[in-house]
């Protein structure tokens, strides 16, 4: 008895007769498509899928590939009578790249320029024997959505900043009127946990939706970064049609300027790391997640307090050391009103973290202080609190609060200002990458905390002094310079390096 072909292998069958190489070393010739291909195609096709992630270093033909499943919808045996199909990037230029390739593909092939119409101004591509319809969006062009796209590619998702995108989720919400939509996602991994791709890819994994798959090709973390074998992790077609040399060459260079490192990190390896250098590597940060004790009642506290004006984060961060470790516990304000909004404008999570409770709102448009104050009373009255360390800026704000609540002078002596200049920050950064590099920090992963910490780059001053500032225009990182000055207090008036003389800039 004949064994019975399923839908997958006939795909690939149409891929392998249809389909010529769009570029490279075998440009022209036909398509023979690799184990992973081969792999990923019956992991789509022959159980039900509504979306499927991909997610590899450069050059491993994640847009080749994504090119070949557009055409099995737009002409092939996936097509369906009069259905639209899109692929999505952030960029124009982006949006171009698989449009490109399949116009290749389609123009080496005699079977198939005779059903395809290429509108290469339109970046469209037709079949009117079928009447399918392709076309390339991005997002900074504003475009009709028009019809409900049965089939959507998502090109490099992971540059989508922060766990939103506006055209992701028109592209999504629109495919709902599809009987059986698809959605394929080809990426290398975004730089942050909180990113939307990263949040796709997590999710994936659960394994809790069993029509969301996904294929993640990445190096360890804490692999030998330049190692043939860690490359390979992260490029599944390194040993078939992929530059070793080429690789290589950038492995080398990486070894050899470390500014180069991050972006290798993500390119080549497929790894969760920003393409700039922040104070913290995302490595380390992890090496300090720990289980902090939540309940510091009768310990003795140490604070770091970042006073946000008028609508920004307001951040808390307390220290305590039960044992041989220092314990983190975070705080972080904002207000109510507009939060949706500064969410997408910062493109972070704010709204579900209040939802989770990992941050504090309060009412109206702008940070109440009395509601911090009366978090801080509670503080004082639970801990043994030894300092709380301050910016000087808004205090002034908080302190008539603190009076109405009860401080007395003796505790409102342990608010000590701290200078946000070189001369202040630098010896407390110092303790604290100390601290960091030793894993003697536990901060339980707290998610506001992680992303201030992902943020915070430092710049020098010609004595090499050392202070925060922030690596974009939106990232927030209140949270480490409240920790960064906290640390500092803990240290001084225990101490063990720091002088408390240091801690006010002229």
């Amino acid at each position: 008895m004949a064994k019975v072909e399923t839908r997958a292998e006939r795909n690939i069958a149409w891929i392998e007769q249809y389909c010529h190489i769009p570029e490279g070393k075998f440009v022209g010739r036909p398509v023979k498509l690799s184990a992973d291909q081969k792999e990923w195609i019956r992991a789509i096709y022959d159980s039900p899928t509504r979306t499927f992630i991909l997610s590899m270093a450069r050059k491993n033909a994640k847009t080749a590939t994504a090119a070949f499943l557009l055409l099995l919808h737009l002409c092939g045996p996936e097509a369906r009578q009069n259905s639209q199909l899109i692929s999505a990037a952030q960029s124009k230029e982006q949006a171009a790249l698989l449009f490109d390739l399949a116009s290749k593909i389609v123009r080496f092939s005699p079977d198939l320029t005779q059903y395809v119409l290429i509108r290469d101004t339109a970046k469209q591509l037709a079949c009117p024997e079928i009447g399918t319809l392709y076309r390339a969006m991005s997002a900074d062009v504003a475009t009709s959505m028009g019809k409900s796209p049965a089939f959507v590619v998502h090109d490099e998702l992971g540059q989508v900043k922060g766990p939103k995108s506006p055209l992701y989720e028109a592209i999504e919400t629109a495919c709902g009127a599809q009987e059986e939509p698809l959605s394929i996602i080809i990426s290398t991994q975004a730089p942050t946990d909180a990113d939307l791709l990263s949040v796709l890819i997590d999710d994936a994994i659960t394994g809790a939706d069993p029509e969301l798959k996904v294929r993640l090709y990445t190096a360890p973390l804490d692999a030998d970064a330049f190692d043939v074998e860690t490359i390979r992790k992260a490029n599944p077609h390194f040993d078939t049609f992929m530059n070793k040399k080429e690789v290589m060459k950038s492995a080398a260079s990486a070894r050899r300027m470390p500014s180069s490192e991050a972006g290798y990190r993500n390119l080549i390896l497929n790894q969760r790391v920003e393409a700039r250098s922040p104070f913290v590597s995302r490595q380390v940060w992890l090496d300090n997640s720990g289980k902090p004790v939540d309940d510091f009642s009768g310990m003795d506290v140490y604070g770091g307090l970042d006073l946000s004006s008028v609508s920004d984060l307001t951040a808390l961060v307390l220290l305590a050391r039960p044992a041989d470790t220092w314990h983190i516990k975070p705080t972080f304000w904002l207000p109510s009103e507009g939060l949706a909004e500064k969410a997408r404008a910062d493109r972070v999570a704010y709204d579900v973290w209040a939802n989770q409770g990992f941050l504090e709102t309060t009412p109206g448009r702008a940070i109440e202080y009395e509601f911090v104050a009366e978090y801080l009373r509670g503080v004082f009255d639970y801990c043994n609190v030894k300092a709380i360390a301050f910016d000087r800026y808004n205090m002034r704000f908080l302190k008539p609060w603190l009076e109405r609540v009860g401080f007395t002078e003796e505790e409102l002596e342990r608010f000590i200002e701290f200078g946000q200049g070189f001369v202040s920050m630098s010896p407390a950064i110092r303790e604290l990458e100390s601290l960091l590099l030793a894993s003697k920090l536990e901060h339980g992963n707290h998610p506001v905390l992680t992303m201030c910490a992902a943020n915070a780059t430092v710049v020098k001053d010609p004595a090499e002094n050392r202070k925060f500032t922030k690596a974009k225009q939106t990232g927030r990182i209140d949270g480490m310079v409240a920790l960064a000055m906290a640390v500092g207090m803990a240290m001084s008036m225990e101490g063990e390096s720091i002088h408390t003389q240091a801690f006010v800039d002229l």
